[in-house]
């Protein structure tokens, strides 16, 4: 018995109708685009065969990975250091301070080398060279949307790894 035929509908009609649709009213375009790529490389890595309905298969996949970015966001929130009051600096006790930043360092370096080479030199260029994104971008022969997805990258792997010192 032959397997049943692929969907007839072109998906990637089903792919820019959303994105374009999800861009222009969403609070944050590159959250819902990124949404609707990953929902779209999710499918394209399952069995086509299986999915019945391709534009509601992305439709749905797309708003739970935008729910999924919503609660990590909104569960562990992030102030940049510089934005907050003197007053509400994190203190650590002189005695302390020195193995503090010796065992932070050590973690933030540790956490930089798991990611790919390209995520740390996106990473150091940013936030240490205080590069612009379109900078970074016109540097490496990339485009915006890549560099601000492998900075988005490095940013939530070092949130997630370094968690244990935001207290």
């Amino acid at each position: 018995m032959s397997p049943p035929a692929a969907p007839k509908r072109n998906w990637l009609a089903h792919y820019s109708r959303l994105v374009g649709t999800w861009a222009k009213g969403a609070a944050n375009a590159h959250d819902a685009e990124d949404a609707v790529q990953d929902a779209a490389e999710r499918m394209l890595g399952a069995n086509m065969l299986v999915i019945q309905d391709t534009r509601a298969y992305l439709h749905r996949s797309a708003v739970n990975g935008l729910i999924s970015r919503h609660r990590r966001t909104e569960a562990l929130p992030c102030v940049p250091l510089q934005d907050l009051a003197e007053g509400d600096h994190p203190v650590v006790d002189e005695v302390e301070s020195a193995a503090y930043v010796a065992e932070l360092s050590a973690a933030l370096a540790a956490s930089l080398a798991e990611l790919p080479e390209v995520c740390q030199k996106i990473f150091a260029w940013h936030r240490l060279e205080h590069w612009t994104v379109p900078e970074i971008a016109r540097h490496m022969g990339l485009s915006v949307s890549t560099v601000e997805k492998n900075l988005t990258r490095a940013m939530r792997h070092l949130h997630e790894k370094l968690q244990r010192f935001a207290s």
